[in-house]
């Protein structure tokens, strides 16, 4: 089927974005149109804040948003808010935190706070003689232009770190970064950072063609490619670790303590050693990171390209989190690099997003980024925890169950038999819809 371009899409109104949407690519279907419109607010000031998080909205994608209690945190007792649509991870999560909440919670460290951008550049000239310009001249320069920018957050306490010149010639001919570290304190920061790069890259191009030390074919030669921040941020780090004695790790599984201590670990190990196992490992790190970073209003897309660059730092991509069992206690960590904000974006402007942070005590971004962390290490202890006792499969199809049963459209009462036939044992999907069919059959 072919389609007409549109023109000026962005100027019309929503109900005429979703009649050329589903008469050009949805035959006129009008069940299309009501789906769309079901899910408007029926608070017309509340859709329209919503609208203008983003482009040519037409409706509102919903996300369950749920609760996991009783995560005790660096003696904090916190329910989490969870924004996630996959089985099970809520409750894995509040399973984990039940369990490290009768051994002594969660506890965290703030290893760096410190925010990453590049100004990148190529320029044909000698290393030696630019870095001897930047050290005598240019780098106060930078500082010097950017301070009205950086006033109001020095003021906070946070700003501009350092500002360094990276020889980068031998990966790239010619290729030159000026690295800047930031501290952006509760806020984000993407905008700050970007604003700061940008100023430093003219900078960079004014100091250099005035500059009498450069030839003229030197400053030809230079050319500011960009300047943007990095999601890679290996300073901006939190450690979340749980322990406790070996036999206290006894559970419902029935599994004994120092065997269910060694397995673990040797899944840990697997993970440490293994990027095919570390990839779905650290996913299930992210469930849990990811859900909070969504409800507090944050980046996930940042956080996930942050995390998977840093579990890559070593040369080869790893777990995130780590395990061992000596001297009678078993001890479990995660290092979770990740940047987010509680200050600015959607924090101050999305209803659930104002209803998360207060839930969560109204905390600091580094005590946001304790909560993540806590987060993904309860659900990778949960994750792994299933895996070297009762199997994956058993909680997350109890889980997912009710997703086959709305699927193929079973009433009260036959939700209620077939979650009744299966309570004791691990079902597949066939299973299940031949166990509903078998039940109308009956009928």
């Amino acid at each position: 089927m072919t389609h007409k371009p549109v023109q000026g899409f962005s100027k019309l109104s929503k109900e005429q974005k979703i009649d050329i949407i589903v008469n050009e690519y949805l035959s006129g279907n009008q069940e299309f149109t009501n789906i769309l419109k079901q899910y408007w607010n029926e608070d017309e000031s509340l859709q329209k804040l919503h609208d203008e998080f983003s482009e040519n909205t037409v409706s509102n994608f919903y996300m369950p948003y749920g609760i996991a209690p009783n995560f005790l945190i660096d003696g904090k007792l916190m329910a989490l808010p969870m924004a996630v649509e996959e089985s099970s991870v809520v409750a894995a999560a509040s399973k984990a935190a039940k369990f490290w909440l009768e051994r002594g919670g969660f506890r965290t460290e703030i290893l760096g706070t410190t925010k990453l951008g590049h100004t990148h550049f190529i320029f044909h000239t000698c290393a030696a003689k630019l870095s001897d310009f930047f050290h005598r001249n240019l780098k106060q320069k930078l500082f010097e232009a950017t301070d009205p920018i950086t006033a109001n957050m020095r003021r906070r306490g946070g700003g501009i770190l350092d500002i360094e010149l990276i020889d980068k010639t031998t990966e790239l001919a010619d290729y030159y970064q000026l690295k800047v570290s930031f501290d952006t304190k509760d806020s984000m920061g993407a905008n700050f950072i970007n604003t700061c790069l940008e100023r430093i890259g003219s900078t960079l191009e004014v100091e250099i063609q005035a500059s009498e030390e450069f030839s003229d074919e030197e400053k030809q030669s230079l050319q500011v490619v960009m300047n943007i921040l990095s999601n890679l941020t290996p300073q901006c780090l939190v450690r979340a670790e749980v322990s406790c004695k070996i036999e206290e790790l006894k559970d419902d599984s029935g599994m004994p303590p120092e065997v269910f201590a060694e397995k673990f670990g040797q899944a840990v190990a697997i993970a440490e050693a293994e990027p095919y196992r570390a990839a779905t490992h650290n996913k299930g790190i992210m469930n849990g990171v990811d859900a909070v970073v969504i409800a507090t209003g944050n980046d996930f897309r940042a956080t996930e390209a942050c995390v998977h660059a840093y579990a890559s730092l070593g040369g080869r991509y790893s777990s995130l989190s780590h395990c061992t069992a000596e001297g009678g206690i078993f001890r479990f960590w995660l290092d979770l690099p990740v940047a987010v904000g509680v200050v600015g974006g959607l924090t101050g402007l999305h209803p659930l997003v104002k209803f998360s942070l207060e839930l969560l005590g109204r905390p600091s971004a580094p005590e946001l980024m304790s909560i993540l962390a806590a987060s993904g290490l309860a659900q990778n202890f949960a994750a792994v925890r299933s895996l070297v006792t009762t199997g994956i499969q058993k909680g997350h199809m109890k889980m997912h169950m009710m997703n086959i049963l709305n699927q193929h459209g079973a009433n009260a009462g036959e939700k209620e038999a077939v979650l009744k036939l299966f309570q004791d044992k691990t079902a597949s999907h066939h299973e299940v819809i031949a166990a509903l069919e078998s039940l109308r059959g009956n009928s």
